[in-house]
């Protein structure tokens, strides 16, 4: 995002009132140019220097906002800015620093009722618009968030703030082929250039179409730029998975655990691509290790389908129901304990079992087919 501007308005040389010395003058000059070079420590002490003579001066408090901000301290930069909008409210400088740290502190609506305040007097300034637009996306406010982005594509057509914003808001609500249509425009306008982040974006929504194929070369050209790059490394093993090409996701979830060796989510899905190969004495050990971490449902029923598989329905199926108290609305326990009575032969079991499931309430395509050729 670019740097806050103000039309015509540069606050090292904008007029002063005539009680303001020279001196204050300079320290509020030096104090920004300080602040620009980042020598956070020195420019505090030139605006601290004028809170000495001048205990609410204007320049001195946004300065002592914006340095604290700087610093990621933006509790304290709420305060300098909220004591400068006590004496002077109409201060556009506090208005964005204090919006900009209620956005730093989760505090979104706070945020967006000061960017609007500040919209009353600028309601063109995109830098504003586009902070407004990202506000409404975290607390979901799809509506607003989508109209604010428009806005700014009708000022801008290539905005990418914009047209990122409006991916991820697409994306959030599931709405995976509109976010796909946004985020591939990026590539229109960046074709060499786009970041790294759209790439992997684009990658995630053809995995969420299930257009596998699709995604894959986008999680590449990511991991050629940046090849230990996470999302781009479990894309791709995602991917493959997708397709049932156990082999080759095994590799990529393999180099994520070289990085990150107790990621539990990650051992249970290398432990599923062994089973998936017959490697039964691989998976065992990777669901142990992802147990030994901390219990976890999928490890579990992992070690359960590998028993299952051995033939062992009986004690699969113990399993199996011991885990459904743990978790009682999971689907796919359901799915195998009825799987192990018709293994068994015993059908009125297995429809008895998803009948227990739709019972629950819950509407799941899976259980409704097994029912139906049951």
């Amino acid at each position: 995002m670019c740097d806050f501007e103000i039309k015509n308005n540069d606050r090292e040389t904008q007029e002063k009132p005539g009680n303001i010395s020279v001196e204050i003058s300079e320290f509020s000059k030096n104090g920004y140019k300080l602040l620009r070079e980042n020598k956070i420590s020195e420019a505090v002490d030139c605006f601290s220097s004028i809170l000495l003579i001048d205990e609410n001066n204007n320049y001195a408090l946004v300065g002592m906002g914006d340095a604290a901000r700087k610093k990621g301290a933006s509790r304290e930069a709420v305060g300098f800015y909220q004591r400068c909008l006590e004496h002077y409210p109409g201060n556009n400088y506090a208005l964005f620093g204090l919006a900009d740290c209620y956005k730093s502190l989760n505090q979104y609506r706070k945020a967006i009722e000061l960017w609007e305040q500040y919209l009353l007097h600028d309601d063109k300034n995109i830098t504003v618009l586009t902070r407004v637009a990202d506000a409404y996306r975290k607390i979901r406010d799809f509506k607003h968030s989508k109209s604010v982005y428009l806005r700014v594509l009708e000022m801008e057509d290539a905005n990418p703030y914009a047209i990122i914003g409006l991916g991820h808001l697409h994306y959030d609500f599931r709405e995976y082929r509109d976010a796909l249509n946004y985020w591939m425009k990026m590539l229109e306008f960046n074709t060499n250039e786009v970041d790294i982040r759209v790439l992997t974006s684009i990658g995630n929504c053809h995995r969420k179409l299930k257009t596998f194929s699709d995604g894959i070369p986008y999680f590449e050209k990511a991991l050629h730029r940046e090849p230990n790059n996470f999302y781009a490394i479990f894309g791709l093993a995602d991917c493959y998975r997708g397709l049932n090409q156990q082999d080759r996701s095994i590799n990529y979830w393999n180099r994520i655990l070289e990085q990150d060796p107790r990621n539990k989510v990650i051992l249970t899905r290398a432990g599923d691509a062994y089973r998936n190969m017959g490697n039964y004495e691989q998976a065992q050990g990777y669901y142990e290790r992802a147990l030994n971490i901390e219990f976890d449902t999928y490890a579990v029923l992992g070690l359960a389908l590998i028993v299952k598989a051995n033939g062992n329905y009986d004690e699969a199926s113990v399993s199996l129901r011991r885990l459904l108290q743990q978790d009682t609305k999971n689907y796919r326990i359901f799915l195998e304990i009825a799987d192990c009575c018709l293994k068994k032969g015993d059908k009125r079991q297995a429809v008895e079992v998803l009948e227990d499931f739709q019972r629950l309430g819950i509407r799941n395509v899976y259980v409704a087919e097994m029912l139906e050729r049951l």
